[in-house]
């Protein structure tokens, strides 16, 4: 009898343990309902009030920059602002050839402020390599880099044609203070074979 005592003990123990695991079981998976009906409540009134600034935006305030998603949602772009930047020094580098009249205007480090060229200016032919097109070309890249407030400059030259002067004169009128006019033409110290003289 003894035994058996003992062993409906056990299964007494056995079902009330049972009993308590179950229970908060049950309690965790009640809450995680109670939770996901709270979630979904809340992605709907999430969704309701997207779609009221949807509505105002298209409505009451034109939005000027959207692209059109996969999904068929609009999505507005954000613009980049610019910052100007004031470079105060620079360097002008003037090519000067045969052909062609290009200026440069830099900063000190190298980074490109303004370019122009007289092909770009719309001169062609013989009419690209005169002086009248280099001193239009300086007059270009004055203007152009007059939002750099630029006032110092070193002047690079390199190249033997007519629009190197006329170049340098016209940034010295538009009143650039010139530190520097140096000459980098390439002169070559009897490397190649020259080409021979033209017959005309």
């Amino acid at each position: 009898m003894a035994e058996n005592n003992q062993g409906k003990d056990d299964v007494i123990k056995k079902e009330v343990n049972v009993k308590k695991e179950i229970t908060p079981k049950k309690e965790i998976v009640e809450n995680l309902k109670v939770k996901k009906v709270e979630k979904t409540e809340n992605q709907e009134t999430k969704e309701a009030i997207k779609e009221f600034k949807m509505e105002e935006t298209t409505f009451a305030k034109p939005v000027k920059s959207t692209s059109k998603d996969t999904s068929g949602k609009f999505i507005q772009k954000k613009k980049k602002r610019k910052i100007r930047r004031q470079v105060h020094k620079g360097k002008a580098f003037i090519k000067s050839t045969y052909n062609n009249t290009i200026v440069t205007l830099s900063d000190l480090h190298g980074n490109v402020l303004a370019w122009s060229s007289s092909g770009y200016l719309g001169f062609k032919g013989a009419k690209k390599a005169t002086t009248y097109a280099a001193a239009q070309v300086v007059l270009d890249v004055t203007e152009k880099v007059q939002k750099y407030g630029l006032k110092e400059i070193d002047v690079y030259v390199k190249g033997v044609g007519s629009g190197r002067e006329s170049a340098i004169r016209t940034l010295a009128q538009k009143g650039f203070s010139l530190n520097l006019i140096k000459d980098q033409t390439p002169i070559p110290h009897n490397g190649c074979r020259a080409k021979k003289p033209r017959r005309v």
